[in-house]
């Protein structure tokens, strides 16, 4: 079985624990912007998951670790825009994604609801960061990140109140916040083992 038709049907299944679906639940009726990231698992016998990092001078979520995507352009899906949005962050040819499908939609604290979407991409593209929006990309085994061991709850203060987030470290590269919070989520659906 291809790694597309084993994550085709790993998405049919229930997931293990109900999907997360927003950074602060109370929040949650705020995110109206819609946007969309794209998830891509490399095709390899073990195969990873295509990361980047934020430049330090962006707006919001300066020098984070996200899954590449941005809002949806009106009249687009959200599989058009997560392709878009790889495109021109790192110059990801949308033809070599194969799409497998969407995972349970996110709401961020900063009002954006996103609709993940997963796709299998081809390994060891040429790709190149965007020079104003991307500071770096990089592969995390899909197995890692993916494995409940590795999802770290954590708590910070935000706005007053206590928060609790997840936060996952590979390779020293810390991914937390909403990024994090798909990653469970795609691993709640998957029961990847």
């Amino acid at each position: 079985m291809s790694l597309s038709d084993q994550l085709r049907e790993a998405l049919r299944r229930l997931p293990a624990l109900p999907p997360m679906e927003a950074d602060l639940p109370e929040e949650r009726m705020q995110a109206t912007v819609p946007a969309a990231v794209l998830i891509g698992v490399t095709r390899r016998e073990e195969p990873g998951v295509i990361l980047t990092v934020r430049r330090e001078h962006m707006r919001t979520h300066a020098g984070q670790v996200a899954f590449p995507g941005g809002r949806i352009d009106p009249g687009e899906s959200a599989i058009a825009a997560a392709l878009r949005e790889a495109w021109e962050e790192l110059g990801l040819q949308p033809e070599t994604a194969e799409v497998v499908g969407e995972v349970d939609p996110y709401r961020t604290v900063t009002g954006y609801a996103v609709t993940p979407v997963l796709a299998v991409i081809e390994p060891d593209q040429p790709l190149s960061p965007h020079e104003h929006e991307v500071a770096d990309w990089f592969e995390a085994p899909l197995a890692f990140i993916l494995d409940a061991q590795n999802h770290q709850l954590k708590s910070a203060l935000y706005q007053g109140r206590e928060r609790h987030y997840y936060e996952i470290v590979w390779n020293d590269r810390r991914i937390w916040g909403a990024t994090a919070a798909m990653i469970v989520n795609l691993s709640r659906r998957l029961q990847w083992s």
